[in-house]
């Protein structure tokens, strides 16, 4: 295939095509050009902290929430994984389907390090098909709550690093406006969210916000940046949360702070726990 220079040598044509990056025929078009480019710039983020798990540990775990078609946990264990002897690659996912059509294309592919479960968040945290610690969370495009429930996983399992590209953030918008009355007359803040087109930015700009000090308070380095190549879709944050064991001091204050100022307080069991 090395008349597509886009693609990396160790990359299963097969797998590509079963995806839809690649075309039947084994080509490229201008769709599966950008989704490819999508997923090789998210791997370049990743790929640094497997190999830095990789020299503490042999067997390292990942798990990918709300996996969906599980583009990522195949390209990974594509691209990484399967030259190795050790290491697995967990799919978590709600639709019954989806899990059933990752499972049959693993077999397929002859990925036996992959394991795909048809679990909620709350089992997958309680679940003995899943090991008791695990090194990798991912979350990619995980709607509203979904991204915090992989962050509850996570903190569940220990995860030394949690890879996190939310989603379309509803819940704490609502919130904001259920109560625009009293904060409009608690702070002048509140001219933020007065109008609904800011009320949606800033809710879902205040969401990640919490989540990065949520982090930090458990002792996780936080890194925002942004995704390139993502210009279609207007979510194109990329959180990525180190362990490093020691909690930013004022992280858990600053959050309740923020929550009580922005009359947000139903959200306390979500973001401080």
């Amino acid at each position: 295939m090395s008349h597509i220079p886009e693609i990396k040598a160790e990359q299963s044509i097969e797998l590509l095509k079963e995806l839809h990056i690649l075309t039947r025929d084994g080509k490229l078009n201008q769709d599966s050009r950008r989704k490819l480019k999508q997923v090789y710039h998210l791997y370049h983020f990743i790929e640094p902290l497997l190999k830095e798990l990789l020299a503490v540990k042999p067997g390292l775990t990942l798990a990918d929430h709300g996996a969906g078609k599980s583009y990522l946990g195949f390209i990974l264990y594509d691209l990484f994984l399967k030259s190795l002897e050790s290491g697995h690659v967990y799919g978590i996912e709600t639709r019954e389907a989806l899990v059933a059509k990752s499972q049959e294309l693993a077999d397929k592919l002859q990925f036996s390090r992959m394991t795909f479960l048809n679990l909620s968040v709350e089992e997958s945290i309680h679940s003995t098909e899943l090991p008791e610690q695990i090194d990798i969370v991912t979350a990619l495009h995980a709607c509203n709550t979904a991204t915090d429930d992989a962050i509850k996983f996570a903190l569940h399992k220990r995860a030394k690093y949690i890879v996190l590209v939310p989603c379309c953030q509803a819940e704490v918008s609502s919130v904001l406006n259920k109560h625009k009355n009293q904060s409009f007359a608690k702070t002048p803040l509140s001219e933020i969210w007065r109008h609904p087109i800011h009320s949606r930015e800033f809710g879902s700009h205040l969401t990640n916000v919490l989540r990065c000090l949520l982090l930090e308070s458990r002792g996780y380095q936080v890194t925002v940046t942004e995704l390139v190549g993502w210009e279609h879709s207007m979510k194109n944050e990329l959180i990525i949360a180190k362990h490093q064991g020691q909690p930013r001091k004022d992280a858990q204050q600053r959050l309740s702070s923020i929550l009580e100022e922005l009359n947000l307080e139903a959200l306390r069991d979500r973001f401080i726990y």
